[in-house]
């Protein structure tokens, strides 16, 4: 009766060595170069390697029609309160009022220059404000600026491979006929919405942030016409 070999062979191990870091994507001089304009342009991005911004979406400028409408009409009431007041001055022999003396015209003309300076101030700062809000495009991600007041800034990032639906709306006589309207951004697996209101042309705006998320999450380059 033959003896039976009882040894069994051992498993051959293979040591495979993995890189510490992850291997870089080459980054094509173009790409580049794309990244370094829009870093130049919009230095408050913090940008990846090889991200660059694609397009700037702004707000209409029926917004500063308005502010401009407002501050136009508050100076207007000011200077004919003061040019009351001056009528008022100049037709009575004494200036008082209830056994209170009034002061004269020429005396209210400095604060009265000073609360138009004031409201015109007010003005430019909301045109300021107004304009800071943007929508930017980049290869990579959509990046809302909201600026709320002179001092209060901050931004909403989404990427585009979460984004599950872009869309538009349009409500009222005025946007229809001035064409603007509100973008919507919807995510993938939660219920965040990212809203840009006062958009010029949201319908083309809308088309344009469609095709960006299609192009990025099928590997095509990301470029608008």
């Amino acid at each position: 009766m033959s003896d039976v070999d009882t040894t069994h062979a051992e498993p051959q191990v293979v040591h495979l060595e993995h890189s510490l870091e992850p291997a870089k994507h080459e980054i094509s001089l173009a790409v580049r170069e794309k990244h370094g304009v829009s870093h130049l342009r919009y230095p408050f991005l913090n940008l990846s390697d090889g991200e660059y911004v694609v397009a700037s979406i702004r707000r209409h400028p029926i917004g500063l029609i308005g502010i401009l409408a407002l501050t136009t009409s508050l100076i207007v009431v000011i200077c004919m309160f003061y040019g009351w007041y001056m009528g008022l001055a100049s037709s009575s022999t004494s200036m008082s009022y209830s056994g209170v003396n009034l002061p004269s015209a020429a005396s209210l003309f400095v604060p009265f220059a000073l609360f138009i300076i004031l409201v015109a101030c007010g003005g430019l700062i909301s045109s300021y404000v107004f304009l800071q809000n943007k929508l930017l495009l980049t290869n990579e991600t959509i990046v809302q600026e909201i600026q709320t007041s002179l001092f209060s800034h901050r931004e909403q990032t989404v990427s585009l491979s979460n984004i599950e639906d872009v869309s538009y709306s349009q409500s009222g006589i005025l946007q229809t006929i001035f064409d603007y309207g509100t973008i919507r951004l919807s995510t993938i697996g939660d219920e965040n919405t990212y809203h840009f209101s006062v958009v010029a042309s949201p319908k083309d705006q809308a088309a344009k942030l469609s095709v960006a998320v299609e192009d990025y999450k099928n590997g095509r380059p990301v470029e608008v016409n």
